[in-house]
């Protein structure tokens, strides 16, 4: 059975479906410097399969992306070899970055000051959002 050891200092992504810990990955850790452990396909009681991302040296991490991706995960927070903070994600209520405007005239996608920023209308299977500029749905889907 494969083992990994606990990490020092650092954050816990936990609870994530099965499948979930890839996509978490190369949208907040691909270009980290520090050491990150990606376990995909772990037994879980709760969710028969999960994945986990342990971060070293790492405690700041954008709560609205991992909400976007997957409502069941907890972050946990490590110092010293000991559990400090934990933390369950929610669908996030307003999102700036980390989607893209579904309208190819909006202003975001010329403007490099005009960071994208958009406001929940709808979670019942797929996440509706509305842009805070050109007021056009964008979809998330689950």
């Amino acid at each position: 059975m494969l083992e990994v050891k606990g990490i020092e200092n650092g954050i816990v992504i936990d609870h994530m479906k099965a499948g979930n810990g890839l996509k978490i990955f190369n949208l907040l850790f691909s270009n980290i410097e520090h050491p990150v452990v990606l376990l995909m396909n772990v037994k879980s009681d709760q969710l028969g399969k999960k994945d986990i991302i342990k971060v070293e040296n790492t405690f700041d991490v954008d709560m609205n992306l991992l909400g976007l991706v997957d409502q069941n995960i907890t972050v946990n927070t490590i110092k010293d070899n000991m559990l400090v903070d934990k933390k369950k994600v929610e669908i996030p209520k307003t999102l700036t970055g980390g989607i893209k405007c579904q309208n190819p005239r909006c202003i975001t996608h010329s403007d490099d000051y005009a960071i994208p920023t958009f406001t929940l209308l709808k979670s019942n299977g797929k996440l509706e959002y509305e842009c805070n500029y050109c007021e056009e749905i964008t979809v998330y889907k689950l």
